[in-house]
C-alpha cells in the first residue's frame, strides 16, 4: 500500500470544521521585547477526527492548543470551536484538556478524581456523556475505582486524567503531550488505548508530541509547526490502515511515512 504525503499548501483553513483557525497569530511581552510564538496560522479541523501536532521545541504547539482551549487569546486572527468563540464552547463543557501531567488530588480515589468536573460543575454532563464507571472501565480501570493516586502507576494516572476530560461529554479533546513522561512500553500500550477511546466516543481530539512515531501512529493527518514563530509547515494526511496495531510501526509504509516526518522536521 502506497503511503500519500502531502505537498505544503499555503493555507488549510476550510469552512466549518470542529476548530478553525484563520491567520491566529500570538505575541508575548517579555523583559527582552516582543516575542511572536504562532504566526498566521491557517487550520481547519473536522469534527470526529484525530490531528496530532508535531515540531521543534518552541515552535509554538502547546500555545495553538491553548488558544483552541480559551487559556490563551490570540493576537490577532480568529478561531472558532464547534462553530463559536473558544469562550462559549468552554462555557457549555465542551472542551476537554489532557495536560502532561495527569494532576490528579491526591486526597481523592480515581473515582472521585474523574467525577470531579461534573461537581464543580453542578453535576451535569453533556447529552450522550458516558458515566464515570464506564469511562473508567473504557481506560481499563475497572476495579480501580476506589484506589488513590499513589496507589497507580504513571500510565493509570494518565487513564484517569483522560476519563476526567471525558466525563462531560466534551466534544473536543486536546491532549498536550499526556505520554510525554512514561516508559516507551507504557506509552506504545496507551497509544493504542486511547485510538479506542477515540473509536468508541467518536470525540474529535487534538494530541501534541515531540515522538514522529506517536504522531504518525496516531493521527489522521499530522500537522508540523516550523519554529519561531510557529507557522504551518506541512500538513501531512495519514493513509495507513486502521484499526492501528504497534506492529504496523514496522512496515515499509510506516517507515516511510515517519522517514518524511522527519525530513521535513530537519527544515524547521
Amino acid at each position: 500500500m502506497a503511503v500519500a504525503l502531502a505537498k505544503p499548501e499555503p493555507s488549510f483553513a476550510a469552512v466549518g470544521g470542529a476548530v478553525v483557525c484563520e491567520r491566529v497569530t500570538v505575541r508575548f511581552t517579555t523583559e527582552r521585547g516582543t516575542v511572536t510564538a504562532l504566526q498566521d496560522i491557517d487550520l481547519s479541523i473536522p469534527t470526529g477526527s484525530f490531528l496530532t501536532l508535531l515540531g521543534p521545541s518552541g515552535c509554538g504547539k502547546s500555545t495553538l492548543l491553548r488558544v483552541m482551549a480559551d487559556l490563551i487569546e490570540p493576537s490577532s486572527g480568529r478561531v472558532t470551536v464547534l462553530g463559536d468563540a473558544p469562550t462559549v464552547a468552554r462555557r457549555r463543557r465542551e472542551i476537554g484538556f489532557v495536560f502532561q501531567d495527569a494532576a490528579l488530588l491526591p486526597w481523592r480515589t480515581a473515582m472521585e478524581n474523574v467525577t470531579l468536573p461534573l461537581e464543580v460543575g453542578g453535576g451535569k454532563a453533556l447529552p450522550g456523556a458516558r458515566s464515570p464507571h464506564e469511562l473508567l472501565k473504557l481506560v481499563g480501570l475497572s476495579g480501580w475505582e476506589e484506589a488513590y493516586p499513589h496507589e497507580l502507576s504513571g500510565g493509570m494516572r494518565q487513564r484517569v486524567a483522560i476519563a476526567r476530560a471525558l466525563v462531560s461529554g466534551p466534544r473536543l479533546l486536546l491532549m498536550d503531550e499526556p505520554f510525554g513522561a512514561l516508559d516507551e512500553i507504557t506509552r506504545d500500550r496507551l497509544n493504542e488505548e486511547l485510538l479506542e477511546v477515540w473509536r468508541s466516543t467518536g470525540t474529535t481530539v487534538v494530541f501534541v508530541t515531540h515522538s514522529i512515531y506517536e504522531a504518525a501512529f496516531l493521527g489522521e493527518k499530522v500537522l508540523l509547526l516550523a519554529a519561531r514563530p510557529g507557522r504551518v509547515r506541512e500538513l501531512v494526511p495519514i493513509t495507513l490502515p486502521t484499526p492501528r496495531r504497534l506492529a504496523m510501526r514496522e512496515t515499509p509504509e510506516f517507515v516511510a511515512l515517519a522517514g518524511h516526518l522527519r525530513r521535513v522536521l530537519e527544515t524547521c
